[in-house]
């Protein structure tokens, strides 16, 4: 279905300014946006506009957290990191939004300067007013109870914790350990403390964290996906590139969909299996509403 047979088949479901069809919230239905193009700041925002714009998450004074994957000290061609036009496209929404503050920020395995750099996100949100990219400050972190199945406490950042609005937007891509990392997995960017640890029962200390710190929103880069060798990568030749763009409020929805985007099915990754036993959201996607723009 392309846009234009979308929008009249909605018909008087269609917000003026946006497409979400609102009388799913009625029903608590997941819904899940898929946008698609080559110019990924404009399918972002497209994104958003499915799920109703921005201004369902966002209001006027907000301070927002976006969260990419900005681990690694690679070229954005690499798939390795979140595309820098995606965050770009986010901070800007934001803003328009009336965000006070837009802080991005990860915590990196190579070198921070260099990843910030090399992933063109520091590049991309340079000269835009009123988003700032941090860098993580230790004594930021803060242990806060989890009370989880396996993590029950942490050191947590505490912009992410004290943010009005937090926006999670991972990479698609091949893991070593975890089968894939998406949008449950990049949480682990807000964590301190030996991070190595949690691999030990990795789907239930992930399920943990995101029980505890919720993602107001899930925008996950398919612009081009890491196949292989993640989630560091390096190569060109284990990139796919797909050019979309997936955004829903449900973690567990967004990360399943990207899932089947790697020729697998949700209940193939450990840790969705795990969030969706802990009611984090649908992984049956034959009971979520997907919106193809």
């Amino acid at each position: 279905m392309n846009r234009r047979e979308f929008i009249k088949l909605l018909g008087s479901s269609v917000l003026v300014g946006g497409l979400f069809p609102h009388h799913l919230l009625a029903t608590g239905q997941s819904v899940l946006s898929v946008a698609e193009g080559t110019d990924y700041e404009a399918i972002t925002k497209t994104a958003l506009e499915a799920l109703g714009g921005i201004g369902r998450f966002v209001k006027a004074g907000n301070v927002v957290v976006i969260k990419p994957n900005i681990g690694w000290d690679r070229r954005p061609e690499q798939a390795a990191n979140t595309h820098p036009g995606v965050i770009r496209a986010l901070a800007q929404e934001c803003i328009k939004a009336g965000a006070r503050r837009v802080k991005v920020f990860d915590n990196p395995c190579n070198e921070p300067r260099r990843s910030y750099a090399n992933s063109g996100i520091a590049g991309a949100l340079r000269g835009l007013k009123d988003v700032d990219l941090k860098h993580i400050e230790t004594e930021r972190f803060k242990k806060i109870t989890l009370n989880g199945v396996f993590l029950k406490e942490w050191e947590i950042y505490s912009e992410a914790l004290s943010a009005d609005v937090l926006i999670n937007v991972p990479v698609a891509k091949h893991h070593g350990l975890s089968r894939l990392t998406l949008g449950l997995k990049n949480m682990m960017g807000i964590m301190g403390g030996n991070r190595g640890y949690i691999h030990a029962r990795i789907d239930e200390a992930l399920a943990d964290l995101n029980t505890k710190v919720r993602s107001h929103l899930v925008v996950v880069d398919a612009t081009r996906i890491l196949t292989a060798h993640g989630p560091q990568g390096g190569s060109i030749a284990d990139v796919k590139v797909l050019n979309k763009v997936i955004a829903s409020t449900d973690i567990v929805a967004a990360d399943s969909y990207a899932t089947t985007l790697f020729g697998m099915e949700p209940k193939d990754i450990p840790t969705t299996v795990a969030a969706y036993r802990r009611r984090l959201g649908e992984m049956d996607l034959r009971k979520v509403k997907i919106l193809k723009t």
